[in-house]
């Protein structure tokens, strides 16, 4: 055997051409066996570990992902260290494969890096307060430094240079990196303005018109914040717009627990009336009103009896208008709704009369800021104020429609046969 071996290594020496290129093969060969081990004995022991942890519930939480991206260095240390043991090999192309090899090794640790910063962003996000302060988009400007640097030390490494040559010269061109790198470095400033003022979080419902935005905010990165709109359409605005453009945040409704409706009933001011006594009566029977009335009333009694002698007329006296008794009822019943948050303000109100009519406005605040409880309670709020207002005497105003105009047709049409018939 050792006889063989000395004449394997004579044929060798006088075939220099196939003695490199056996030299290549094994290393080519040792290098894949190195890599094979590594990924198959030290990743295998590593899942067995993971497979006992509370992590394997969830692949994206696992290191599995960085640790097999760090396994591909091993091959290519075997190829930059044994590559010198080949004989007859240029040193130009031991060279190139030092180098090559140098730069996929930062390669590869720049993309376990990017790795390992997503799985912190990934760990992060299991947190209850995640969504108060997203760390997406510092994760992001972290990757690229990695990536820049990364990138300037691959061609430090390809060119067999230093990289403080390289980073020398870009001092150079800072301006043009300014220039390229513009949209980020602004992205970055109004990430920290968000992040640091608490104006935005993910699941907050944002209200932007001139970018068409009206919904939740489901993701917030470096570069743009994404808003599921109500009809599950998808807006995405560039984060710095949201420093630069107003726009509604409303989860302080959300967390004041109430949410307003600010609603106008307009009425006909020609039903505007004094009540009569025939009418007060009858409006005593809302037991909203039985505090309301004989009060009101005992109170213009008085009023009208300090009233001199020569000024007794009923002109000069103060009396019960329907308009302002059905005012009071709103308001009780307003007080009385079991939806309506009796914490926060509460006002019926006039508003200035309009050509559409004298507006009355209700505005409250609901004990729920859901949205289908919301419209539920308001839509029976007003449901109740439109079919209790003839009650009072009083008509919505509304334009004439086609119904008022065939009843006014009806009356021109009967007025001249009525005149035949005289």
């Amino acid at each position: 055997m050792p006889q063989e071996f000395a004449h394997l290594i004579d044929w060798l020496e006088q075939h220099p051409v196939s003695h490199t290129l056996l030299s290549l093969a094994a290393l080519c060969l040792l290098a894949w066996i190195a890599n094979w081990l590594t990924k198959h004995i030290l990743l295998r022991g590593l899942r067995r570990l993971v497979g006992l942890s509370s992590l394997a519930a969830d692949p994206k939480l696992t290191p599995l992902g960085i640790v097999a991206r760090l396994s591909n260095i091993v091959p290519a240390l075997v190829l930059t260290l044994g590559v010198k043991a080949v004989p007859a090999l240029p040193a130009a192309l031991v060279t190139v494969v030092e180098n090559v090899c140098s730069a996929f090794i930062v390669l590869t640790v720049a993309l376990a890096v990017a790795g390992a910063l997503n799985l912190a962003n990934e760990l992060y996000l299991r947190r209850p307060d995640a969504h108060l302060r997203p760390i997406k988009g510092y994760i992001q400007v972290l990757k690229i430094v990695v990536y820049a640097l990364a990138a300037i030390l691959m061609v430090a490494s390809l060119i067999d240079r230093s990289p403080l040559i390289l980073l020398s010269g870009l001092g150079a061109m800072a301006a043009v990196l300014m220039l390229i790198f513009q949209d980020t470095l602004l992205s970055l400033v109004a990430s920290v303005q968000l992040g640091s003022n608490d104006m935005v979080r993910v699941g907050d419902w944002i209200e932007m018109p001139q970018l068409n935005a009206d919904g939740d905010v489901i993701d917030i990165a470096l570069h743009t914040v994404k808003v599921q709109n109500w009809d599950k359409t998808i807006t995405t605005i560039p984060t710095k717009r949201l420093i630069s453009d107003s726009f509604r945040n409303w989860r302080g409704m959300s967390e004041s627990g109430g949410r307003r409706i600010k609603r106008s009933l307009y009425l006909d001011q020609q039903s505007v009336h004094f009540l009569s006594d025939e009418e007060c009566h009858r409006l005593n029977r809302f037991a909203l009103l039985d505090s309301y009335l004989p009060a009101k009333e005992a109170e213009l009694e008085a009023w009208n009896a300090s009233l001199p002698s020569g000024k007794a007329d009923r002109v000069n006296h103060r009396r019960v208008t329907n308009l302002g008794t059905f005012r009071a009822y709103v308001e009780r019943y307003l007080r009385s709704h079991p939806g309506i948050h009796q914490g926060m303000t509460l006002i019926v109100r006039q508003l200035s009369p309009t050509a559409d009519g004298l507006p009355l406005e209700l505005y409250c605040f609901t004990n729920t800021t859901a949205w289908a409880a919301y419209e539920g309670y308001q839509s029976d709020i007003f449901d109740h104020l439109l079919a209790i207002l003839p009650e009072f005497g009083l008509r919505v105003f509304q334009h004439p429609c086609g119904a008022d105009m065939r009843a006014l047709r009806d009356q021109v049409g009967a007025a001249p046969q009525a005149s035949r018939a005289f």
